[in-house]
């Protein structure tokens, strides 16, 4: 697999499962995200374009981020302006 990069595209990332939310729902307004081979972190696409660019996050910024979301840090960015 060649070197990972933010905005790499997804579809240059093989061997990957790609696993989307069970709160996806059929409109197709979600997020898919798959573990990096080797313990070299996350990649997380647009379901929408599965070869588009993917965003590539260490173990310790998903770890941090699904934290935060699980204390309801960001409920806040949900709010109708």
């Amino acid at each position: 697999m060649e070197q990972t990069y933010n905005g790499m595209p997804a579809g240059h990332l093989p061997g990957v499962t790609w696993q989307k939310s069970r709160r996806s729902n059929p409109s197709g307004n979600c997020v898919e995200m798959a573990r990096l081979p080797g313990g070299a972190g996350f990649a997380i696409r647009n379901s929408r374009d599965p070869e588009g660019p993917a965003l590539i996050y260490t173990y310790e910024e998903i770890a941090a981020f699904l934290g935060g979301a699980g204390d309801g840090d960001f409920d806040n960015l949900l709010a109708a302006e």
